[in-house]
């Protein structure tokens, strides 16, 4: 299998399991407080990813490497985990994961200003064309969402899109899989005190289904995700690999119209279908 192939493939890997991210996210801050709930599963993705790290004996990265690590940590360990959880206090995980689609826009940018990439212009066509799907639905607002959330969900795409492309730029150095075992084990000492400090006094009113979420967004969305992710942009280029994400909200508002119930509106469906054909484009002309 060519290497370009075995990107998508990764890449789309990475994409089903980040999926449900964000329903996961949804029921776990019900009981638990979001800030509590981003440093808890940065601790725990952290905790594994040293362990792997000292079992496999793993070469400690360069200096040099340490302000890119930092972004990433920042990016995809602190910034999208602690912001998208603030924006779920606001609105449904159903219309958070429309605003997803702005993703592969803003990593695709930042795949060319940090990374060197360069799209064919047809590629930045269908790339814009599925992001303004997403910002019409944005612009319409529905019930469910309020410009609070939607203003923290664009933030959460821009810090995310900018630890995506600085993860991948370092794939082709350190591997995927490390890089996002040191991002996180350099937020380790940060995190792991203020797990112990924003510590709810009791879990008695904690449901199962919230267990259940934190375990899922410390163990697939925070580390074993980025293994396939990281790798899908390193061998299939960011900018080009990136565009998966654009299918991402339909699997999980799949996910959230299953395990959650919640509503997915016939315009959901009209913008997720419009930007898995802007995928289908971006793909063609990468």
């Amino acid at each position: 299998m060519e290497t370009t192939t075995r990107g998508w493939w990764n890449g789309f890997a990475g994409v089903l399991i980040f999926a449900g991210s964000l329903p996961a996210t949804r029921v776990a801050v019900l009981d638990f407080d979001p800030v509590f709930l981003t440093v808890a599963r940065a601790t725990i993705a952290g905790i594994l990813g040293l362990w792997m790290l000292l079992m496999l004996r793993q070469p400690r990265p360069g200096r040099e490497m340490l302000p890119a690590l930092a972004v990433v940590s920042l990016g995809v360990v602190l910034g999208f985990p602690l912001l998208s959880a603030l924006a779920l206090l606001h609105m449904t995980s159903a219309n958070a994961l429309v605003y997803l689609g702005l993703l592969p826009l803003c990593t695709a940018i930042f795949g060319v200003v940090r990374a060197g990439d360069r799209p064919r212009p047809l590629f930045w066509l269908f790339a814009l064309l599925g992001s303004a799907f997403v910002a019409a639905f944005a612009a319409q607002g529905t019930a469910d969402a309020s410009l609070e959330g939607g203003l923290l969900m664009l933030g959460a795409c821009i810090v995310c899109g900018l630890g995506y492309a600085e993860g991948a730029r370092l794939t082709r150095v350190l591997g995927g899989w490390q890089v996002i075992s040191w991002a996180l084990v350099l937020a380790l000492p940060v995190m792991l005190p203020l797990v112990f400090w924003l510590m709810p006094a009791s879990f008695a009113g904690v449901r199962p289904e919230a267990w259940a979420g934190l375990a899922y967004v410390s163990l697939f969305s925070m580390l074993i995700g980025f293994i396939f992710w990281y790798r899908g942009l390193a061998l299939g280029g960011i900018a080009a690999v990136s565009q998966l994400q654009l299918i991402q909200p339909f699997f999980g508002l799949a996910l959230a119209a299953v395990l959650l119930n919640e509503t997915v509106s016939g315009s959901m469906l009209l913008v997720t279908l419009g930007t898995v054909a802007c995928v289908a484009g971006a793909k063609r002309f990468a």
